[in-house]
């Protein structure tokens, strides 16, 4: 049952990126493109979400177990700190998005709407992932 609903929020979710057009790289760097064609409807999205998801993150926050809503644990990060890897992590990320205009998530809704190139961008977020853990030792 929990992997239905984890297949059915998932669905919503994808269907939900591809009705705001989130999925389109175009869309997400003319939100980037502050000096051009500026599009802040990605903003609202942004806002949209942390509208829906600020109660559920702060009980999970304040609470001793946080739990899923099937009652399994979540393992809430411990480090508070902002290092140079947090950093570089973050740089990394936001220059990846600002050349792609592609985020993990709707990388994968991309090839459901027959957006094939971007398996050139999964393999490379892949190969990121990989290497990060290699790095790390995880």
């Amino acid at each position: 049952m929990k992997n239905f609903l984890a297949f059915i929020l998932g669905g919503l979710f994808s269907i939900g990126l591809m009705l705001s057009r989130m999925s389109n790289p175009e869309k997400v760097l003319n939100f980037l493109d502050l000096f051009g064609d500026w599009d802040a409807s990605l903003a609202f999205v942004m806002i949209g979400a942390i509208m829906v998801a600020i109660i559920p993150f702060q009980k999970a926050v304040h609470s001793q177990a946080p739990q899923t809503v099937s009652n399994e644990p979540i393992v809430l990060p411990s480090n508070h700190k902002i290092d140079l890897k947090l950093i570089l992590g973050s740089l990394l990320f936001g220059i990846g998005w600002g050349i792609a205009g592609i985020c993990p998530a709707p990388s994968f809704t991309l090839i459901g709407l027959g957006h094939y190139q971007v398996l050139y961008f999964i393999v490379a977020m892949l190969a990121g992932v990989l290497i990060h853990r290699k790095w790390i030792g995880a």
